[in-house]
């Protein structure tokens, strides 16, 4: 039977970036290496670089996500992008968007141990949450599905001028492109390609953003929209 593989200390640069939260920081790369690969939520080759590939690289989101908005985190998984950006980021209210039981559950301890008191978990899909997850300024995601598909799913969770903020890899030019029908369709009135994390993370982290009109999800989703603001209409007069 193979060593489990063991984490690395943080680098100093995560002093910096997550400052009076590194502590916790810390405990949140414990909590991945140890419960996260027990139960499959990251695989046991990712420990050594969880620090630079997945921490540090999801934190510098924070570079591009506006102060004081309402944040949806889809297909959080293990809690990336979500905790780390949470960590360094307490003026946001973060959304952890999970179907897993076993990643909610996950999720919950984490924010429960960490004390983030400005994040919350919700169980479900993207597409089944509408009307019950108010709409937020900004949608965040990361290795959940190519542009288009994730898209579909993170777009219609947007208020209206807000935007979805994608982690991505080399690929992210190529999947803009082929996405751009898809994303005019659902609303989408400008996109773009970022690299933030200088002086954090090499490579820089990749990220797509996609900003909406006063439609998010555009046409197919006016009635879907509009028939789940009637029944939370209804719900709150009971």
């Amino acid at each position: 039977m193979t060593e489990a593989a063991e984490l690395p200390p943080a680098p100093e640069v995560a002093r910096e970036v997550f400052g009076d939260r590194f502590d916790d920081a810390v405990r949140y790369a414990e909590l991945l290496a140890e419960a996260g690969v027990q139960r499959g939520l990251i695989g046991p080759r990712e420990v050594p670089r969880l620090w630079e590939r997945h921490l540090l690289n999801c934190a510098v989101l924070s570079e591009v996500v506006p102060e004081g908005v309402t944040v949806c985190d889809v297909g959080s998984g293990a809690g990336l992008p979500g905790i780390p950006l949470a960590l360094v980021r307490e003026d946001l209210k973060i959304t952890l968007l999970e179907p897993l039981l076993r990643r909610t559950n996950f999720l919950t301890e984490v924010v429960e141990l960490l004390g983030l008191d400005h994040v919350t978990v919700v169980r479900g899909r993207a597409e089944e949450v509408m009307g019950k997850v108010p709409p937020v300024h900004v949608v965040t995601a990361r290795a959940v599905a190519p542009l288009d598909r994730l898209a579909t799913w993170g777009i219609p969770l947007l208020r209206p001028y807000g935007e979805m903020l994608a982690l991505k890899g080399d690929t992210a030019e190529e999947e803009l492109k082929s996405a751009s029908t898809a994303l005019s369709k659902l609303g989408a009135v400008g996109t773009s390609i970022l690299h933030v994390g200088e002086g954090v993370v090499d490579p820089l982290s990749t990220v797509v953003r996609v900003e909406v009109g006063e439609s998010p999800g555009g046409v197919r989703f006016a009635a879907k929209r509009a028939k789940a603001a009637r029944t939370s209409r209804t719900r709150r007069r009971r």
